[in-house]
C-alpha cells in the first residue's frame, strides 16, 4: 500500500534527505533571475530525457545557458549526450526572452496560473516540465507526473492504466489523486514526489 510505504519512509533516515532538499529549493527565493533561468533551463533538458543528464549538463553549461549562441549550444549539448541537442539548444535560445523569468512569474499569486503561463509562453514545457521548475524554485502546489509517478499510481490501483500521453484533462486528473494521497500523509507535492520518486529509484534527486 503506497500511503504506508511514504508513512514508514517519513520515518526513516530518508526524510532528512527530502526536508534538505525541499529548503534547497526554498533557497531560489532568494536567488536572482539568472539562477531561475538556469533552472529553467535545466527542466527543458529533462523533457524526455532524465534528471541525471540535466544535471550534469547544467553543472557544465552553467551561465552558458543565457550567453552561448545556438550553435555553441547545439555541439556541448551533442557532447554532453543529448539526444535531441539541436531542439534543446532552440528551445533555450528562445526561452531567453524570459531571462527574467523570477520577477515574471512572481506577479503570479496561484502556481497553477504561473504553470499556465509556462506551458502557453515557454517552447519545450509541458505541464510535467513546467511543474517539474515550479517545484525546484520553491513552490509546493504542483505535481511532476512522470513514469515513475504513473508506475506506482498504477501499481497500487489509484488509475487504471498507464495513459499514452498525459492531455491536460487528464494531468489534472492524476494531480488531484496525488493531492488526495498528500492530504491523507500530511505532505505537499513538492515532498510528495520526492518520497515516491525515492521509493521507485532509491534516491533523492531534483
Amino acid at each position: 500500500m503506497l500511503i504506508e510505504k511514504i508513512e514508514e519512509l517519513k520515518n526513516s533516515e530518508v526524510s532528512k534527505v527530502i526536508k534538505k532538499r525541499i529548503e534547497e529549493f526554498k533557497s531560489f527565493k532568494d536567488k536572482p533571475n539568472e539562477e531561475w533561468f538556469k533552472e529553467l533551463c535545466f527542466c527543458i533538458l529533462t523533457a524526455n530525457s532524465s534528471a541525471e543528464l540535466g544535471i550534469k549538463i547544467q553543472k557544465e553549461i552553467d551561465d552558458g545557458f543565457l550567453t552561448l549562441s545556438r550553435e555553441e549550444l547545439e555541439k556541448k549539448l551533442k557532447e554532453l549526450g543529448h539526444r535531441y541537442y539541436k531542439k534543446r539548444a532552440e528551445y533555450i535560445v528562445l526561452a531567453r526572452k524570459y531571462k527574467n523569468i523570477k520577477d515574471i512569474l512572481k506577479e503570479f499569486r496561484d502556481e497553477r496560473k504561473a504553470r499556465e503561463f509556462l506551458v502557453k509562453h515557454v517552447k519545450g514545457l509541458g505541464y510535467k516540465e513546467a511543474s517539474h521548475f515550479l517545484r525546484n524554485v520553491g513552490y509546493d502546489n504542483v505535481a511532476i507526473i512522470d513514469r515513475h509517478i504513473l508506475r506506482e499510481l498504477y501499481e497500487n490501483n489509484y488509475i487504471k492504466e498507464i495513459p499514452k500521453s498525459l492531455t491536460k484533462k487528464k494531468y489534472l486528473e492524476i494531480e488531484k489523486i496525488l493531492e488526495d494521497i498528500g492530504n491523507k500523509t500530511n505532505l505537499k507535492l513538492s515532498e510528495l514526489d520526492l518520497y515516491i520518486w525515492y521509493l521507485r529509484t532509491g534516491k533523492v534527486l531534483k
